[in-house]
């Protein structure tokens, strides 16, 4: 379900929880590990500088001194910068205006850097959750949705699992601590399914190994 707000009694959601719905984890992407990830700061940033060496190399081959070519790479150092600077603040934006919740009946996404929309995602609509954590400790919580409930991959970017466009898959993205909010949502779609909880697979093969409610232990 998802709901467009402007006000909210409770950090990240529109309204209180319902009775018998306790909050168990809430939290937002860390900013410096989504520019990095989610993207792709590093990767960019070494385009540019290939494009750099390739001009000054360029320049060099015809002839020009090495002074020269660096002068003449030099004009597009203002266009990379710019470029790597709007991804660091586009970063920023979204871990200020996102907030993520679980609870013991749903994921509550709160996404949206002009326009606040809320998405819930009710435990009866997770076929299944993969944790992929880099070594900082901070990583991404991946959704498989059931195939009946369809969403946007647009809406939920940069929410959502890239490259999966037929089936957009949502994602905590960049959490801290990924790995005890894995742990934490494993026991929420356990409890909810009355069932013994069993470990997710890795993020890339979330999709063909994981049972219904199921998430990364």
């Amino acid at each position: 379900m998802m709901q467009e707000h402007e006000l909210e009694p409770v950090w990240g959601l529109p309204e209180r929880p319902p009775a018998g719905e306790a909050i168990l984890w809430q939290g937002a992407p860390d900013w410096r590990a989504h520019a990095r990830q989610g993207l792709h700061l590093r990767g960019l940033a070494l385009y540019f500088l290939l494009l750099l060496a390739a001009r000054c190399a360029a320049s060099l081959m015809e002839g020009a001194s090495p002074s020269v070519a660096l002068r003449d790479a030099a004009w597009f150092l203002p266009f990379a910068a710019t470029a790597l600077m709007l991804v660091v603040v586009l970063a920023i934006l979204v871990a200020r205006t996102s907030a993520y919740t679980i609870t013991t009946q749903r994921i509550v996404f709160r996404i949206g850097i002009a326009l606040s929309m809320t998405v819930n995602i009710p435990f009866t609509a997770i076929e299944a959750a993969a944790v992929k954590a880099d070594a900082d400790g901070k990583g991404d919580i991946v959704l498989t949705i059931a195939p009946r409930q369809r969403i946007s991959y647009i809406f939920f970017w940069p929410h959502v699992r890239p490259w999966h466009y037929a089936r957009p898959e949502p994602a905590l993205r960049s959490v801290p601590d990924v790995e005890t909010v894995a742990r934490t949502l494993s026991r929420a779609l356990a409890a909810a399914a009355s069932l013994p909880m069993r470990p997710a697979a890795d993020a890339a093969t979330a999709g063909a190994t994981t049972g219904p409610q199921t998430a990364a232990a």
